[in-house]
């Protein structure tokens, strides 16, 4: 049998590096692994479906599924998670102490759609009260100008969202006054210089975050894997090899965690954060599985759905390959 050429988009992670150096093998298929950013890999996937097997945005994934024009099809290897408190940045001197202050301020978003930004308008509403039609919103470049929603974004009744203008970036309008805070997955270029005007929302973002998980149970998912449709209905075996070798990928990687023989990451205090984290959120504290995490894709549907991202909440049997439901143990 000749194996099936395919090439997997997705980023350098540990939990991932297996697959990538050739550890772990997808059943039944020779790998071109391209370690490239999110950012790049969402736009090439979701304009162009340049990939095989690709990390995905939860979010737009979930708007091409409600839409019934999905390319491809997910499976529940949820490779990017990460709390959000820690992405909501305000600008010194407007007012804003508190998640409530955000209230008819003017929030910078990247981009309306994206993920990690659907979930901190979750955390805004559904922990402090504040909806987003209570906050105006700006969308664009962060750092450079030009960027735009990368599936296209209807007008959402009662929530007032522009795009900045042509030369604007959401870095430089905080740092001039135009605009009083940023909600964003990547740390603005202006907060890692340490310019005064700018500062994070929760100071103490770790107790913040450990405090929202012990409440809510939810560990914020923001990217899956899909697979090109087409291909999946050529080789039906795919979507479960697939799966397999993620787990197995992130198996490994957990282990690493622990191994303090030779430190797999450059943290001094890996074993005993390893273990502090399994202390807050139990020893598989990245599971993969749609049972598994059943909570936390109802909860980012349900926030689609409010935020008129999506037009109707899928259901979680058309968001992944039926073969990753059950898959069979020894």
């Amino acid at each position: 049998m000749v194996d099936v050429p395919i090439t997997i988009a997705c980023g350098n992670y540990d939990r991932t590096r297996a697959i990538r150096d050739g550890r772990v093998k997808v059943e039944g298929c020779a790998v071109t692994y391209l370690p490239l950013y999110p950012e790049e890999i969402f736009h090439r996937a979701f304009k162009f479906q340049e990939f095989d097997v690709s990390e995905l945005s939860f979010s737009s994934y979930l708007r091409t599924v409600s839409a019934g024009n999905a390319p491809y099809i997910g499976v529940p290897a949820f490779v990017s998670r990460i709390f959000r408190h820690s992405g909501i940045y305000i600008r010194t001197g407007a007012g804003i102490e508190k998640p409530q202050d955000l209230r008819g301020k003017r929030v910078g978003v990247p981009e309306y759609q994206i993920t990690a930004v659907v979930w901190m308008r979750g955390l805004m509403q559904h922990e402090y009260g504040v909806k987003p039609s209570e906050i105006h919103w700006r969308n664009g470049g962060q750092e450079e100008a030009g960027r735009h929603e990368r599936t296209p974004l209807k007008p959402i009744p009662g929530v007032d969202i522009q795009p900045l203008g042509e030369g604007q970036t959401l870095v430089g309008m905080l740092r001039d006054g135009e605009l009083d805070a940023l909600f964003t997955a990547r740390a603005p270029s202006s907060f890692l210089r340490g310019e005064p005007h700018i500062r994070r929302l929760f100071a103490d973002t770790r107790r913040a975050e450990q405090a929202y998980y012990k409440k809510t149970r939810l560990f914020p998912i923001m990217h899956l894997v899909g697979i090109r449709r087409t291909l999946c209905e050529k080789y039906p075996w795919l979507a479960t090899s697939v799966y397999k070798a993620f787990c197995e990928a992130k198996g490994l990687a957990m282990i690493d965690l622990r191994d303090v023989n030779a430190l797999m990451v450059t943290l001094p205090w890996l074993l005993a954060e390893t273990e502090e984290t399994a202390a807050v959120m139990g020893e598989d504290f990245w599971k993969y599985g749609v049972a598994e995490n059943r909570p936390d894709i109802d909860a980012l549907t349900q926030y689609a759905f409010e935020q008129g991202l999506i037009e109707r909440k899928p259901k979680v049997e058309e968001l992944f390959h039926p073969s990753t439901f059950d898959i069979s143990r020894v």
